[in-house]
């Protein structure tokens, strides 16, 4: 990652969630720049890492884990999280106990242990529940509790208020106070992200990308993970006293600061793997109703059969509601400047992985999938045309 940044982040940093995807490129950035970097995740990193970053495996629910592994830092990056996509959105408890319980532990352990500063990886949807956002800012208001579509979306808001209310709070055998802030990242992609990209592919080589859905001049927003390590470190340095802590208590929406419509987004992505853009475009509100479905199917037989719902309906509000937002506040707070990224970087990624279409080959299965789902929309769409009476 280039960064124009000179940066004094901390001596050593601890990243909790630090086995996934941003976890690991943010701890391999800080690394690079001579910090001290230790990783804490109940998982062993996905990706490789230098032997000198440190891995502690342990549970962000398990306090005396979170405060073993928090002494001896000078900042935490609060990463870890539960619930974002997928089947995952649908364990109410997981998701409470991680993105809750789990957050309040690392408050708990930064003001006993002293540490000076902690940042939150926090979501757009702290805001967002499906109403038409344009070009919002930081002073919107936090989407009420009860309006939240998913589990995820509402624990995420609650741990949000959780760490900025923490900000000033005197530390235990300091003179000091811990300093906090959150960053609100959009849709994050790269090459090797292994939450949203993967199961796209999937659709796309299973014949299940044949429609398009909600309005096509709807746009939303992405951010390229080496864009959001870079708004991690520069939100660091912005909690020290030589930036004169103006981010202490902050809370700053990152993002490429390219509204796009979600489908366009990725179209490079599918016709990279030598595939079509559908052309079909479905009402929003039909597609909303589908996955309601879906989610009351996983919520009868999920303990049986805990398979991945097509779409969720927060995915769907996600991926067909306008909502983005300007960059204002993080470029001039933390001197945030995003870089330009393509995804043919992301393209060549899954093709070296041997992915992409294999035009020698017929595929019959593709072709029963085209045949099923024709027949399921046909049945669907049929079921809601009035009956005409002899």
């Amino acid at each position: 990652m280039e960064t124009s940044a000179k940066t004094s982040v901390t001596e050593t940093v601890l990243i909790t969630g630090g086995g996934g995807y941003l976890g690991c490129r943010l701890g391999y950035t800080l690394h690079k720049m001579g910090i001290n970097v230790v990783l804490f995740d109940i998982h062993k990193p996905i990706q490789q890492v230098p032997d000198t970053v440190v891995f502690i495996k342990g549970d962000i629910c398990n306090y005396m884990e979170v405060e073993a592994a928090i002494r001896n830092v000078d900042c935490v990056f609060h990463l870890a999280s539960y619930g974002m996509s997928g089947r995952e959105q649908l364990n109410k408890k997981l998701i409470e106990d991680i993105n809750v319980k789990g957050t309040k532990h690392v408050i708990q352990a930064c003001l006993k242990n002293g540490i000076p500063r902690l940042l939150y990886t926090s979501t757009y949807n702290v805001v967002f529940g499906g109403q038409v956002i344009t070009n919002g800012d930081e002073s919107l208001p936090y989407l009420p509790l009860h309006l939240h579509p998913d589990h995820y979306s509402r624990t995420k808001s609650l741990a949000e208020m959780e760490v900025l209310h923490a900000n000033g709070t005197k530390l235990k055998n300091s003179t000091g106070v811990l300093q906090t802030c959150a960053l609100r990242p959009a849709g994050i992609y790269g090459p090797g992200e292994q939450r949203h990209l993967p199961r796209i592919v999937n659709y796309i080589e299973n014949g299940l990308f044949k429609f398009v859905y909600g309005a096509a001049d709807s746009l939303v927003e992405f951010v390229h993970v080496d864009n959001l390590v870079s708004a991690h470190i520069l939100a660091a340095e912005a909690l020290t006293g030589g930036k004169n802590y103006i981010a202490a208590g902050q809370a700053y929406f990152i993002s490429d600061g390219k509204p796009v419509n979600n489908f366009e987004f990725f179209r490079p992505l599918v016709e990279g793997l030598g595939y079509k853009c559908p052309t079909i475009r479905l009402p929003l509100t039909l597609i909303y109703f589908i996955a309601f479905l879906t989610e009351i199917i996983h919520f009868f037989v999920g303990r049986i059969y805990n398979f991945q719902p097509f779409l969720t309906r927060t995915e769907v509000y996600k991926t067909g509601v306008t909502h983005y937002f300007n960059l204002q506040k993080a470029r001039k707070e933390l001197g945030y400047n995003p870089q330009e990224h393509s995804l043919s970087e992301i393209v060549e990624w899954f093709k070296a992985r041997g992915h992409g279409r294999k035009l020698t080959t017929y595929n019959v299965k593709r072709f029963m999938w085209d045949v099923i789902f024709c027949m399921l929309l046909s049945a669907f769409i049929m079921s809601w045309l009035p009956v005409v009476s002899a």
